[in-house]
């Protein structure tokens, strides 16, 4: 694993990473380094199943492992790692019931969040929304999945921003970080949530004003894409006929993903982008 884990701003990086840059680059904070575990969480550099060793991630980021362990209890409290007695911090695999809960979850939230948006939203809105559907545009024209990954997620979370909801900004991350590993769990895992026309129509939605056809369409994107659906579908068997890989739940790491180390972080694992 690469030591240097200055944090360096690159085009198309994540909301989190701009806001973090200036200070990540003189000493990691917990909220950076945080930030940093999550997002190789969502672009699947870390699989569901991976051990998160407080003295290697300590070393990485040249931190104590007090911090991390501050960063750990942040991921755990928002289900995104699972804390085992006795074993350690893990990645999260979502059970089938909890898979179920995060596209009940969505399906709840988003309409509403989106017809705010589209009632209040203003030009300058409309533009960075546009700028974040041209870079997800840019990223699937060079086939970078994991941007792609990333850039899908945070289109939902700048809605919740427009929408002017600090509460659901943190509860729509949780829930793309939670959506990004029911995905790697049920489906393939380079497949986005959302295809990237949809978000071009959401976006027209918006400038339009027309929150109910914002809602329709989120509805139809968020949770109607194949994606989804797949996913949805196959975390809707009973456990008994899920393959093997899918059966990791949350309370117990014994069955990870095929290649995923339970001692220590992946080795090709690397936190610099």
């Amino acid at each position: 694993m690469p030591e240097d884990i200055s944090l360096v701003e690159r085009p198309g990086a994540s909301i989190q990473e701009r806001k973090l840059s200036g200070s990540a680059k003189r000493l990691p904070s917990v909220d950076s380094i945080h930030q940093r575990v999550l997002l190789a969480i969502v672009e699947h550099r870390l699989p569901p199943g991976t051990k998160l060793g407080e003295e290697r991630l300590a070393t990485v980021f040249g931190v104590s492992r007090t911090q991390i362990r501050q960063v750990l209890e942040r991921l755990a409290h928002d289900s995104i790692v699972t804390v085992q007695p006795n074993r350690g911090a893990f990645v999260s695999s979502p059970s089938v019931e909890e898979a179920r809960e995060v596209f009940e979850a969505r399906r709840l939230i988003e309409p509403d969040l989106i017809r705010k948006a589209a009632r209040g939203a203003k030009p300058a809105d409309i533009q960075r929304l546009r700028k974040h559907v041209d870079l997800e545009s840019a990223a699937r024209a060079a086939n970078d999945k994991r941007s792609i990954i990333r850039l899908s997620g945070e289109f939902h979370q700048i809605i919740a921003e427009v929408a002017g909801n600090r509460f659901m900004v943190r509860t729509m991350r949780e829930l793309e970080a939670l959506t990004c590993l029911v995905i790697i769990l049920y489906d393939a895992p380079n497949v986005p949530a959302c295809p990237y026309h949809e978000h071009s129509a959401l976006v027209d939605a918006i400038e339009a004003r027309d929150a109910e056809r914002c809602a329709a369409l989120m509805l139809s994107t968020a949770f109607g894409s194949a994606a989804s659906r797949r996913s949805r579908k196959r975390a809707g068997r009973s456990i008994t006929k899920l393959p093997p890989a899918t059966l990791a739940s949350t309370s117990a790491s014994s069955t990870v993903p095929k290649g995923v180390s339970t001692s220590g972080l992946t080795p090709a694992f690397s936190f610099a982008s």
